[in-house]
């Protein structure tokens, strides 16, 4: 299959990948200054009264460091880490055999919390909140609870998607980081720290280059860093320069924005086949040949984020910013409406409008 650079998810080979990358502490931790800050003072009071922390809710899109960081609370609580997913919990009596093999202040990462089966919830509720599970034994009318207490453990909960964690769940969370994309300064740290670890020698421009691409995600950085580094060994320089970082992202579609191959087709169908819409998205998807699914989860967030798009009632609409960053003036009357005048922050509004349907 195509690999897609800007993806920001991962499979299990590239987490493997990027275990080596990975900081293992706070102080190496670059970016989400404010999350980073208020887990330190949460991590520290709990050493301070020889307590495992609170239950922590690690919150936002995929891609930002919400895997590292549980790591990092593991490191700094100078406990074990149990790791399992969502998807992998499709039964309560799979988490109630995970919580009973836990040990004093062991930290329970579990990823993608909001796929867990309403029944695994629902047992969740009772060992966060008083650290026992009741365990069913028998069938039918003679069924009785056999109250098993649990040691005290550190749920550490990630999701791209808060919202479909039921509130009862939501609520037993001592603290919810909401963690947002990246600046480029700090991207350009990340790149630079990766550089190193990977032993490859490269100049500041051209970390600039990647990091100004990675659509302010850490994994979509270190992604390009790795095909730039390929390109750079193939073409047999031994240090990246500008010119190689260029020309790799160029031979890959990554244009200086960080749009793909994918973001533009969508945007220059919407303009060009459509006339800036309002279309919706399965015709759209139609249109470029992909899955209404893959333009929703990979190209429209960004390009709403962009303000290249927007998101109404009606359809998909392009923006003046779209017209522009085609190279295409936008009509006069879409250039004159201020809600959809490049860079106005309304225009981020569309991006948690419910999707437009296609009647």
């Amino acid at each position: 299959m195509e690999e897609n650079l800007v993806d920001p998810t991962a499979d299990d080979f590239e987490r493997n990948q990027e275990l080596a990358l990975r900081p293992k502490s706070l102080s190496e931790f670059v970016g989400q200054r404010r999350v980073a800050g208020q887990l330190d003072l949460l991590l520290k009071a709990a050493k301070s009264r020889k307590l495992p922390a609170d239950h922590v809710l690690l919150a936002g899109p995929p891609g930002l460091g919400k895997t590292t960081l549980a790591m990092i609370i593991a490191e700094e609580m100078s406990a074990p880490i149990r790791i399992s997913s969502g998807p992998a919990i499709q039964h309560a009596g799979d988490l109630a055999s995970i919580l009973s093999s836990l040990s004093q202040g062991e930290i329970l990462f579990l990823d993608e919390i909001h796929r867990m089966s309403r029944p695994a919830q629902e047992l969740l509720y009772l060992a966060m909140e008083d650290f026992r599970v009741d365990v069913i034994v028998g069938k039918g009318a003679g069924a009785t609870a056999i109250p098993l207490d649990l040691p005290h453990f550190t749920l550490v909960g990630a999701t791209t998607r808060a919202g479909l964690l039921p509130s009862p769940l939501r609520d037993r969370f001592g603290f919810t980081a909401q963690l947002d994309f990246y600046e480029n300064s700090e991207l350009d740290k990340i790149v630079a720290r990766s550089a190193q670890m990977m032993e490859i020698d490269i100049d500041q421009d051209a970390i600039c280059e990647i990091g100004s691409r990675s659509r302010g995600t850490p994994r979509v950085a270190n992604r390009l860093l790795r095909r730039v580094r390929d390109y750079a060994q193939v073409h047999s320089k031994s240090k990246v320069g500008t010119a190689q970082a260029k020309a790799a992202l160029e031979m890959y579609e990554v244009d200086p924005l960080g749009l793909d191959r994918l973001d533009r087709g969508v945007l220059d169908a919407l303009v060009k086949r459509f006339n800036g819409g309002p279309v919706g998205i399965s015709t759209l998807a139609m249109a470029i040949g992909e899955e209404a699914e893959t333009i929703e989860s990979l190209a429209e967030p960004f390009l709403v984020r962009m303000g290249f798009i927007s998101r109404t009632p009606r359809g998909r609409i392009a923006t003046p910013a779209g017209y522009t960053h085609l190279g295409l003036t936008p009509p006069p009357d879409l250039a004159n409406n201020s809600l959809n005048s490049p860079g106005n922050p309304g225009n981020m509004n569309g991006l948690f409008d419910s999707p437009a349907s296609d009647a």
